[in-house]
């Protein structure tokens, strides 16, 4: 398997075949040249995950891409004519089976409305967007979100535990001035036999 990151959320995923790009977001860059794409994955509606600016230029140069969606992303775009990515749901994407799992986005604030949230699962990738919540399955390569709003920095290592991964990518860091205290905290922490791999923007990385 073959992941690139985009900054954010935003990453791109080799495996099985198929090109997946997941999460091409507001904080993120460099996504918007790629070619070849056999599909474009969101977990939720907010634009860290989901840029609608910049979505239609990315889906015309990939013309056979497939766009897929969460429930309230699609509902929200409907006008884009996505695939609705619904918790259960199996999808044969470029050679790839991607399983959409139930992943309730996590609480921010009490009066802040959460939207809903959905995880990938891909050829044992496993890409949370803004949840913590354990697939219930084993996952080899875990997107692990280090920081957001509605993060603690022990809540991401209580769930890489939980996970217990070969290799955890981190994710969803953009918000941090500089991410290197939150990245040796999760790899001192980590379980045995999971390794935390800090993946380099842009470059595409073997894990």
């Amino acid at each position: 398997m073959r992941i690139t990151h985009f900054g954010q959320s935003c990453l791109l995923v080799e495996a099985g075949g198929a090109r997946l790009l997941f999460d091409p977001g507001a904080y993120s860059a460099g996504f918007e040249q790629l070619t070849g794409l056999d599909a474009v994955l969101v977990t939720h509606q907010h634009p860290d995950h989901l840029d609608p600016a910049r979505l239609p230029a990315l889906l015309a140069a990939n013309p056979g891409a497939t766009l897929v969606l969460d429930p309230g992303s699609a509902a929200r775009h409907p006008d884009l004519g996505a695939t609705t990515a619904e918790p259960g749901a199996e999808l044969e994407l470029g050679g790839a089976r991607v399983r959409v799992l139930a992943a309730p986005h996590e609480e921010v604030h009490p009066a802040i409305p959460l939207p809903p949230n959905v995880g990938y699962l891909v050829d044992g990738f496993y890409h949370p967007g803004d949840s913590l919540a354990p697939p219930g399955e084993p996952v080899d390569v875990l997107g692990l979100p280090a920081a957001a709003p509605w993060l603690k920095l022990s809540e991401a290592a209580d769930f890489l535990a939980a996970i217990a991964p070969r290799v955890a990518v981190p994710i969803h860091q953009a918000v941090l001035a500089d991410p290197t205290l939150h990245h040796t905290v999760l790899t001192s922490t980590a379980p045995a036999g999971t390794s935390v791999v800090v993946l380099a923007p842009g470059e595409p990385t073997e894990v």
